[in-house]
């Protein structure tokens, strides 16, 4: 008894941690915000465009001209955010995790500047400026919101709070969906207003990390203050003790000295770091090549099947289902662990995609494609077979509406796993020493990734139409197995617990030996921890906590 209320002690939340923790969400916030703002007055700011081209030369812009100068900006967003993932590691290793917060948020409000003020200056330059530098910031802030979270947290609250980054996004694209209505700041004239909002967010929370404590990691195990540790941990913990924090940072700190600096070439040179950045890169991959982008860009069309009259609504109550499953994901991370739910996130997606694929088949026109493409571009073949198909009444009601449900459910199920738990996954997987090349690593394949998909995937559309999605389903069905034989479950396990068990499975040879020597042989399940993370020494005790 006396025993469990030490470990409840050890893991509550007080109000100093949770101040933190939301005052790094704010980043997080804004990233979100910037996926969804620029959707809703594309039309607008590509009318802006043509305008002031016409402005300066006297010629205005055809419409391909429009589209792809339009295609760009949105594209350099992810092409800055990979450069931010990259920077991650250096930023924080020279300055902490707070003061690196506060010097991305000068790239916010540089970013807000330019581009609420592009209409006023004329300049459709600035807004593809802006564009960049609001990716670099968002790229940094990917890194450093899961990272700082991870790092403050009680290893039984640490996936929950690593969810919190995830909900920050989410969030933020529901803000964004709301106040781009052309009732609020989505019309011909606020639409500037609606691009630089950002500023708001980043210099409140610039006010609020000044009350934010440093991370107790980063004090003791980079700079060797043990006593600012302390003062840190007790006030985020809430009690005096704070010794088997003390003692497993020490012990982490120990070994970071023994080894040279990590480096992200080193992540993949070592074998000690080898199957965790791997694992790190593939989670990431996994989020981005989920095809959550292809069903939020057939969600409209989606709706307006099913008799949805203005989408846009319906768009916005997607962003509500996908802020209310983070939630559930908030609360099941810690019980179900990082690795079902990412497993069920993966399988529920998997149905929903060949639902989805089946549905549209059905009711869609890809033909109307090429109607709406000013620049052209291949058309799939058996146009007639679907336009007859959709000219089916009832029948292509009743598909609409399973669509619509096939819809909702792809977005659930990917807020349960694949949306939050590859954002922290990498600060879980690695040690101090290794943990913010990990996380640059980890950061800028998901941004890749999602550049990647942003610059293909009008292609593939014009392909292969609605089958698009088939594509996807392979991949999901891909990840989902890599998950079920390779992630280890890492709930309750400190960072040095984990980043252990990789280094005795790299000692013994093997990337996952399914009984290593002097080993315990554990089920794989999705429930159950495996074996690349639970060993035993050479006693033939298990090794790390029990949970």
């Amino acid at each position: 008894m006396e025993k469990m209320q030490d470990g409840s002690k050890r893991n509550r939340m007080t109000c100093h941690l949770l101040f933190c923790v939301c005052t790094a969400a704010i980043g997080s916030l804004q990233f979100g915000y910037h996926i969804g703002v620029i959707n809703a007055p594309y039309k607008k700011v590509q009318a802006f465009f043509k305008n002031a081209s016409l402005e300066r030369s006297g010629k205005a812009m055809d419409d391909c001209t429009v589209t792809n100068l339009w295609s760009f900006a949105v594209s350099i967003f992810s092409a800055g955010g990979m450069i931010g993932a990259l920077c991650v590691g250096a930023l924080v290793n020279k300055f902490g995790r707070c003061k690196s917060m506060i010097l991305c948020n000068i790239l916010a409000l540089i970013g807000g500047a330019l581009m609420g003020l592009s209409s006023a200056a004329r300049s459709y330059e600035m807004v593809i400026l802006g564009r960049l530098v609001i990716g670099v910031f968002c790229g940094l802030f990917s890194g450093l919101t899961p990272m700082y979270v991870g790092e403050m947290a009680p290893t039984a609250l640490r996936g929950a709070f690593g969810t919190l980054h995830q909900l920050g996004v989410v969030i933020g694209i529901l803000i964004a969906q709301i106040l781009g209505l052309e009732v609020l700041l989505g019309s011909q004239s606020l639409w500037p207003l609606l691009l630089g909002l950002t500023v708001v967010p980043a210099i409140l929370q610039t006010v609020m990390l000044l009350f934010c404590s440093e991370s107790p990691r980063y004090l003791l195990i980079n700079l060797q203050k043990e006593d600012e540790a302390r003062r840190v941990l007790v006030r985020v913990r809430g009690h005096e003790d704070i010794e088997d924090d003390i003692r497993e940072m020490k012990d982490e700190a120990m070994k970071v000295a023994m080894e040279k600096k990590v480096s992200i070439l080193e992540l993949f040179r070592n074998p000690i770091y080898r199957q965790p950045i791997i694992i790190a890169i593939l989670m990431n991959l996994s989020q981005q090549f989920s095809g959550i982008n292809a069903v939020m860009f057939y969600s409209t069309e989606i709706f307006i099947n099913a008799g949805v009259t203005e989408p846009i609504y319906a768009t916005i109550g997607t962003g509500v289902v996908n802020t209310v499953f983070t939630v559930v994901s908030l609360f099941l991370v810690e019980r179900a662990g990082r690795r079902t739910l990412q497993m069920f996130g993966l399988g529920g997606m998997a149905v929903c995609t060949l639902i989805v694929t089946i549905a549209l088949g059905l009711v869609m026109d890809p033909c109307a494609q090429r109607a709406e493409n000013p620049c052209g571009g291949p058309v799939v073949s058996a146009c007639n077979r679907t336009i007859e198909a959709a000219s089916e009444g009832p029948k292509t009601s009743a598909v609409s509406y399973v669509a619509v449900v096939a819809v909702l459910g792809f977005v659930a199920s990917f807020e349960i796993g694949p949306g939050p738990i590859p954002w922290f996954i990498a600060t879980e997987l690695f040690a101090q020493g290794a943990r913010p090349a990990a996380v640059a690593v980890g950061g800028c394949s998901n941004w890749t990734a999602a550049f990647l998909v942003g610059q293909c995937f009008p292609l593939l559309m014009n392909l292969c139409g609605p089958y698009v999605f088939i594509i996807f389903l392979v991949l999901l069905v891909f990840f989902f197995f890599f998950t079920y034989f390779r992630v280890p479950e890492t709930k309750g396990r400190t960072f040095e617990d984990i980043a252990s068990g990789f280094a005795k499975a790299a000692s013994s040879g093997h990337a996952q030996p399914p009984h290593l020597e002097g080993g315990v042989s554990v089920p794989v399940s999705p429930s159950e921890k495996v074996q690349m993370v639970e060993f035993s020494g050479p006693d033939g005790a298990k090794s790390g906590p029990n949970t």
